[in-house]
């Protein structure tokens, strides 16, 4: 079996955890800010887990993570 691609640009964008799940930034931080409340922007920074629902699709693209 040949081997497979893996997508750069989710290489990028999504790293494993320990345990085997996907962590990833949270949207919306990188322009347009100043509409944005202190509270919302600083909740923003922190990572958090990627959706069950996409997780599958995630593995397919990330093989080798």
């Amino acid at each position: 079996m040949p081997k497979l691609k893996t997508n750069k640009a989710a290489t990028k964008r999504f790293k494993m955890t320990g345990t085997g799940k996907l962590k990833r930034m949270k949207t919306g931080k990188q322009h347009i800010l100043t509409k944005k409340s202190s509270k919302r922007k600083r909740n923003l920074r922190k990572a958090t887990m990627t959706d069950k629902t996409s997780v599958k699709n995630m593995k397919k693209i990330l093989p080798y993570l």
